[in-house]
């Protein structure tokens, strides 16, 4: 079940970027509604990341745990992630329009911007553990406690992951309505997610992580958040 959920998510991502760069990257068909398609497009989204936030959170995991097993906690909150995010772009609801599509060099710009924010990202899976992430290692019985690596790219900030994330959508070229629609609601979405996220963090691994917040003061962006 771990090691098909990790697949899941790897394919989930995979149908989420073939959306971005090859669906999004064209306005969508003029529409009655606009207003409803984005409030349709919100409203999937959110329920995502609700998910995504929520499920994670020690009480709620706690309680998941009496319906499966410890083990398979945290690759069943991937299964049912993966599954969310591939609605959410199974489901999107087209938004006509065009805000702007850059020329070089400064589209050249942005297409960097987006590298390193793939890079940022993957590096910072890596130091999470991408096997952890996806549940194999708890489903193995091989889970580790919650521990604080101060290595690079977690030096810079607290999220490095989140900050790639803003990198990538934020550097699309044409940014299309769909395109910032996706951008701004993910992006509302992190900033609310991070402080309750590292108030769990910091339960779980104690001082340690006061300690490494005292270190690296920015959440997201350095000399700005």
């Amino acid at each position: 079940m771990a090691w098909l959920g990790a697949l899941g998510a790897a394919a989930a991502l995979g149908y989420a970027a073939w959306f971005y760069y090859a669906v999004v990257d064209e306005p969508g068909p003029p529409r009655a509604s606009v207003a409803g398609a984005v409030l349709w497009n919100v409203g999937t989204f959110t329920l995502f990341a609700v998910h995504h936030s929520v499920m994670v959170r020690t009480g709620l995991r706690e309680r998941w745990q009496q319906v499966v097993s410890p083990r398979l906690e945290r690759s069943s909150y991937v299964w049912i992630a993966s599954a969310l995010l591939a609605l959410v772009c199974a489901t999107w609801r087209r938004v006509p329009g065009v805000l702007y599509s850059a020329a070089p060099p400064l589209s050249w710009l942005l297409l960097g911007l987006q590298a390193s924010g793939v890079a940022l990202s993957l590096a910072g899976a890596r130091v999470l553990d991408a096997r952890e992430l996806a549940g194999i290692r708890q489903a193995t019985g091989h889970a580790t406690p919650t521990r604080i690596r101060v290595v690079w790219p977690f030096t810079m900030v607290r999220h490095p992951i989140y900050l790639g994330w803003v990198l990538i959508v934020f550097g699309a070229s044409p940014m299309t309505v769909d395109r910032a629609v996706a951008a701004v609601v993910s992006t509302a979405y992190l900033l609310i997610a991070m402080p309750w996220e590292e108030r769990s963090l910091a339960a779980a691994a104690g001082p340690a992580y006061s300690a490494y917040c005292r270190q690296v003061r920015w959440r997201l962006v350095p000399g700005l958040y």
